[in-house]
C-alpha cells in the first residue's frame, strides 16, 4: 500500500514520523493487521500488510487514514494551519497484492530510501561546463 499526505507535502519526518509510526502500529494492532514491512518517506508511506479476510482493503484504508489523521491533529494542533478541515492524507491510495513476490516487495520497501538518495545524487544536472567554467 502506498498513500500520501495532502498536497504531497513533505511532512513525514522528525517528530511527525515517530508519531505516525506509533499511530499506524497501534491502529493495525487494534484491527489484527500484521505489518510485514513498512517505511515512511518524507512525502509518502509504504506498507506491506497482511489484512484479515474479514476486512476489505478499502474499508481498512479508510479506517487507517481517517483515524491516523484525527490522532495526528490531536497530538499536533499546529498542523491544522497547514491542513485545514482535518484532512491530513490525500484522497486515494495504491494497493497491489503480492503473491510469490513478498520478499522482493519487502526488500524494495526496506531499501527504497537509500536508492532514492543515490538516484538524486546521480541525477544532479550541472549548469556549468566543468571544463570551460561557463554555463551551457
Amino acid at each position: 500500500m502506498v498513500f500520501i499526505p495532502k498536497y504531497r507535502r513533505k511532512v513525514i519526518y522528525n517528530q511527525y514520523r515517530k508519531d505516525l509510526i506509533e499511530i499506524i502500529k497501534a491502529l493495525c494492532k487494534y484491527k489484527g493487521v500484521e505489518i510485514i514491512e513498512g517505511h515512511m518517506m518524507p512525502d509518502h508511506v509504504h506498507l506491506l500488510l497482511a489484512i484479515p479476510p474479514k476486512y476489505s482493503v478499502s474499508t481498512f484504508m479508510g479506517y487507517l487514514k481517517g483515524k491516523s489523521a484525527l490522532m495526528m491533529f490531536d497530538r499536533h494542533a499546529n498542523l491544522k494551519y497547514k491542513f485545514g478541515n482535518r484532512h491530513f492524507w490525500a484522497e486515494g491510495f495504491y494497493v497491489s497484492t503480492v503473491g510469490l513476490n513478498e520478499a522482493t516487495i519487502a526488500k524494495y520497501i526496506r531499501e527504497q530510501e537509500q536508492k532514492d538518495i543515490v538516484k538524486d545524487k546521480i541525477s544532479v544536472k550541472e549548469y556549468e561546463d566543468p571544463f570551460k567554467g561557463q554555463g551551457k
